[in-house]
């Protein structure tokens, strides 16, 4: 049976290296996607030398010319893909939707959203080749909410990545393609260190607000993602799994 290949986007930061590294230590080739083509080979000395099989691939989510291109590569360099996670994304800023500039909101739709729909796309013929293909996506509270203050269409791009969830559910299903999302709550990753150091009281009462009194961390969100791709999860498809100790319900 040939190597199990996973790729990653946004493969270099807190989350979506974890998710990396846990899945390359379940025994996948991990192709970590992401700009940063400097931490891209740092992180990947970093799994080569725990004897992990990992490899970096530059890759703009956005860009749907340079996601068909480096999908495709490594698809023809294995053969096959067997998981991809969509982990690429953010906020992109903040801003009302009353004085919104039309290029804030096709950024921030084009990193959620797009990205999602770019990768996935170029991705499906190669999950076609897979005995146990997974697509995992990224949603978000914020897809319930819709998030604070500014952060409207954010929360709109990650509610739409939800129902695209569930529509590749619905799609690839007679392919034995399974499509499911994650949706974190507050992880404790470098995204938050300049509020964590400039403000410790504000980022210390995040975790009032979460039932399990404290924030998650990036290897609980690889935790989940790797029961979701493996085959304990072979009957699980068109969920997306809440990562936030009850942070959606509140206290």
């Amino acid at each position: 049976m040939s190597k199990q290949v996973a790729l990653v986007t946004g493969a270099t930061g807190g989350i979506g290296f974890q998710v990396s590294k846990r899945l390359a230590e379940d025994g996948y080739t991990v192709v970590l996607s992401d700009i940063d083509d400097a931490k891209g080979a740092e992180r990947v000395a970093e799994l080569k030398a725990a004897g992990l099989e990992a490899e970096y691939v530059n890759c703009d989510v956005t860009d749907e010319n340079a996601v068909n291109t480096a999908v495709t590569s490594v698809g023809e360099k294995y053969g096959k893909i067997d998981v991809v996670v969509n982990n690429a994304g953010g906020l992109g800023g903040r801003s009302p939707i009353e004085g919104m500039e039309t290029d804030f909101f096709r950024k921030v739709m084009a990193l959620n959203l797009d990205s999602a729909f770019f990768v996935s796309r170029a991705a499906i013929p190669f999950l076609k080749k897979s005995d146990n293909a997974s697509i995992i996506n990224f949603t978000s509270n914020a897809g319930w909410n819709a998030g604070g203050p500014g952060a409207g269409i954010y929360g709109t791009s990650k509610a739409a990545v939800h129902t695209f969830t569930r529509a590749l559910a619905k799609e690839l299903a007679e392919f034995g393609i399974r499509a499911n999302a994650v949706s974190p709550g507050t992880i404790d990753t470098p995204f938050h260190a300049q509020i964590k150091a400039t403000k410790p009281e504000v980022f210390a009462s995040w975790a009032n607000s979460i039932m399990l009194g404290r924030l998650g961390q990036p290897e609980e969100v690889a935790g989940v993602i790797s029961f979701l791709v493996s085959k304990d999860a072979s009957f699980v498809t068109a969920e997306t799994i809440q990562i936030g100790g009850g942070q959606a319900l509140g206290i």
